[in-house]
């Protein structure tokens, strides 16, 4: 009897512990912007997979893998380990003058995702992509979470697109300059889309790779920055509830 009140009170706490219901979710950086997101059920999305040296030329699996604009350190396929079996969704397509955005919306698995309209696509630079071309946003949900992964985005959101992105609970920003928008940029559209849980930043400097500006910038008067600079994989409970998004500046691994 008394085995299965302690049996019962254990089950209780567990309730009311919402973390200890929650399924696990991992996000995994490789540099640049260069993410691995693996569902509760094991299904593994990658964003924007690279071949840059300096970061080691990472090899991982994917079942799905999400491009957000055809550039040769977005677009690398090739690295990964079982690239006959994993689906490839590209959000910009064509070259040159021929770009254009593409339009998904559909189911993978345990997984939807989806880009934005074409009437409020994002570009990679502040000149409507007279610079550099047109850029693609992923919205992904992934364990009830909705992921959103910027790519290259070079400018500020209009209203439109923030109302198109919607509700962000981790967001993939990019903050080095230079290619996309800055430190001081990449603030003002975190206030934009309101994230309610973590925020990774991407594409900026580190020890290795010094091409775009350092975080710096972006980190200036912060508050609730982790910083974890000897793994480059972070874990956490899709039932999770913040008071306020955490930054989460991670590690990269060879």
């Amino acid at each position: 009897m008394m085995r299965f009140l302690i049996t019962l009170l254990g089950m209780c706490l567990l309730s009311a512990n919402g973390s200890a219901q929650g399924k696990k979710v991992t996000v995994k950086w490789y540099g640049h912007s260069f993410f691995q997101v693996i569902s509760s059920a094991g299904t593994k999305v990658v964003f924007d997979p690279h071949a840059i040296e300096e970061y080691g030329t990472p090899t991982v699996s994917a079942d799905l893998v999400l491009i957000s604009h055809p550039h040769e350190d977005h677009a690398q396929v090739g690295v990964l380990a079982n690239r006959a079996q994993a689906k490839v969704l590209h959000a910009v397509v064509g070259e040159g003058n021929r770009q254009t955005w593409s339009a998904v919306d559909e189911k993978f698995k345990d997984v939807n995702v989806r880009t934005l309209p074409r009437s409020v696509g994002t570009y990679h630079d502040s000149e409507q992509g007279k610079k550099r071309g047109k850029n693609g946003v992923w919205i992904a949900e992934i364990d009830g979470l909705t992921f959103v992964h910027l790519g290259d985005l070079g400018h500020e959101l209009t209203t439109e697109q923030v109302k198109a992105i919607g509700n962000v609970d981790v967001l993939f920003i990019p903050i080095g300059g230079i290619y996309t928008i800055n430190g001081g940029e990449a603030k003002k559209v975190i206030e934009q889309l309101k994230p309610k849980l973590y925020i990774f930043p991407m594409h900026y400097a580190t020890k290795v790779y010094d091409y775009v500006a350092k975080p710096d910038e972006f980190l200036e008067d912060q508050e609730n920055v982790r910083k974890v600079p000897n793994t480059n994989e972070f874990t956490f409970n899709n039932d999770l509830k913040l008071a306020a998004p955490e930054i989460v500046m991670l590690g990269w691994t060879k």
